[in-house]
């Protein structure tokens, strides 16, 4: 048996499946079905709307979203924030404009590498060379 304190709210408990208390559990399930509730009567509904109407944070929100338990399907202006800069998404984590700003960034940082690497390893043919040469 293994105990561990709640992220959430602080209080001792018995770990199980979840890495929250029974109590916090609860609490998110009510607030799913909430902005399950909400969804339903208004599908329109952005995720700041759904958040101020239901008292249910856009993080505990977007946590639903990415676990699948609130569908983007059916709900056309539910969207969610990029993880990096929060412009609203509505899959990934990240938006376009900062995928493409960090694939450019890993381009830049693995080329200046690669270069390198390949200037080493032609130095060391190189060497090699030279000492099969200077054997003979």
């Amino acid at each position: 048996m293994e105990l561990a304190n709640c992220p959430r709210c602080g209080r001792l408990f018995t770990r199980h499946f979840r890495d929250i208390c029974q109590n916090c559990f609860a609490d998110i399930e009510k607030e799913y079905e909430l902005c399950l509730e909400y969804l339903k009567k208004h599908k329109g509904a952005t995720i700041t709307v759904l958040s101020e109407e239901t008292g249910v944070s856009i993080r505990q929100i977007t946590k639903f979203i990415k676990e699948g338990r609130i569908s983007l399907y059916n709900a056309p202006n539910l969207s969610y924030p990029c993880e990096v800069c929060g412009v609203l998404i509505r899959e990934g984590n990240m938006c376009e404009n900062c995928r493409g700003r960090l694939n450019s960034e890993v381009r830049k940082a693995t080329s200046g590498r690669d270069l390198a690497d390949s200037q080493q390893r032609a130095k060391g043919a190189y060497q090699i060379g030279d000492r099969l040469r200077d054997r003979e």
